[in-house]
């Protein structure tokens, strides 16, 4: 079982946090691949410092945790958020964590298939690079 975080950008959340993130577990539940693999909760995401000692999280339920099977990639997550970001009118920005690395999707990664591949091997291998050798963040 891997655990994702994400968040969304409150400067770009159209509808507000909250509701952005309420959306986005409704579209993973409703998606037939990854709705018996994916569960999530919706909480409030206390301030905590994120890779760079930037803080991650405001008051308010703005904090979706996932909890993910093994058997899922993370590449099919990823395709399934950047699909929930494309289906919106103004796709807001979100932060997605695993572990100590931390990723920010604005939905133009779709459009850049070196981009795709460096976020899949950072939220799979904990690095940049397809051979989770770098040990660093994306």
């Amino acid at each position: 079982m891997y655990e994702y975080e994400l968040q969304v950008d409150p400067r770009r959340a159209g509808r507000g946090p909250e509701s952005e993130l309420r959306s986005l577990l409704i579209w993973l539940k409703e998606d037939e691949s990854l709705r018996h693999a994916v569960r999530g909760r919706i909480r409030s995401g206390a301030p905590t410092p994120a890779a760079h000692g930037t803080p991650m999280g405001s008051p308010g339920f703005d904090l979706l945790q996932l909890a993910v099977g093994s058997g899922l990639s993370a590449a099919s997550l990823l395709f399934a958020v950047l699909q929930w970001q494309a289906s919106r009118r103004r796709p807001p920005a979100l932060t997605v964590r695993r572990g100590p690395y931390e990723i920010t999707l604005t939905g133009d990664e779709a459009l850049d298939a070196d981009s795709l591949r460096r976020i899949v091997a950072a939220l799979e291998n904990g690095s940049g690079d397809e051979d989770g050798a770098d040990g660093g963040s994306a």
